[in-house]
């Protein structure tokens, strides 16, 4: 994805910092708040209707319709015309070049987190 505006941050460049201020788990939480403010209340998924009206709050305003309907086909992974959370979370590690590259280190951190806790309750 290009960037949001001219002069803007980039959102993929916001996404490793969050991840490296927070973690794997903290970033997660994070993109699933996202993905609230972005969901269709009703139907409890992303529509591009819904992805229209919401999107000034994640920064996404200048974005041209085709944008948005391009992001919403990208992410699409079932192809049914709407992003569950999944999709969603997937979608945005996609758009972040660095975060693609960092996943393997926040996979493995969880990975680690989730064993040490599975051990701690045994």
């Amino acid at each position: 994805m290009a960037g949001i505006g001219k002069g803007s941050v980039e959102f993929e460049d916001l996404l490793p910092v969050i991840a490296g201020k927070l973690g794997g788990e903290g970033l997660i939480k994070e993109l699933c708040k996202g993905f609230r403010l972005l969901m269709d209340k009703e139907k409890g998924v992303i529509t591009l209707e819904s992805l229209r009206r919401n999107s000034a709050m994640m920064g996404l305003q200048d974005l041209k319709e085709e944008e948005l309907a391009s992001m919403m086909r990208e992410g699409d992974l079932d192809s049914d015309g709407v992003l569950s959370e999944m999709e969603f979370c997937v979608l945005m590690f996609r758009l972040s070049p660095q975060l693609m590259k960092d996943s393997w280190f926040w996979l493995q951190q969880a990975m680690h987190q989730e064993l040490n806790n599975n051990v701690t309750k045994s």
